[in-house]
């Protein structure tokens, strides 16, 4: 049986990765980064408050005095953050993009793919606590 104290962690995350997905989702990734530009076009701050799995990743890393599966974490929502920014930047500010990329954005996606981090983060938090 799983211990209280993962199963509370787990789904505090999951309930918070459900936020992201559900004001990120769109039929496209140019559809997505266009959602996100919205916010990051108010201020990068509030961009980055949109994503409160990152923040929960900061401060369980913390928490478990950086085990390596809780920097994992943080580090693949860092690199997801990052992403997220430069292909922004590249796209609605410098208005830079190869026909490549904007095939490639403009591509629709599996109903399925924004959750995939509903899947694939919390057997890190499980790994982190055990």
């Amino acid at each position: 049986m799983i211990d209280d104290l993962i199963l509370n962690y787990v789904l505090l995350f999951l309930f918070l990765e459900i936020y992201e997905v559900q004001w990120q989702k769109a039929n496209s990734m140019m559809g997505m980064l266009a959602r996100m530009y919205q916010y990051y076009r108010k201020s990068i701050f509030l961009f980055l408050i949109m994503h409160p799995t990152f923040y929960f990743s900061i401060l369980f890393m913390m928490l478990t005095v950086y085990n390596p599966y809780a920097l994992i974490l943080l580090g693949v929502k860092t690199a997801d953050i990052v992403t997220k920014i430069y292909l922004i930047k590249q796209v609605f500010i410098d208005k830079r993009v190869s026909s490549e990329l904007a095939f490639a954005l403009l591509a629709p996606l599996n109903k399925l793919f924004p959750y995939i981090g509903i899947i694939a983060y919390p057997p890190l938090i499980y790994l982190a606590l055990s």
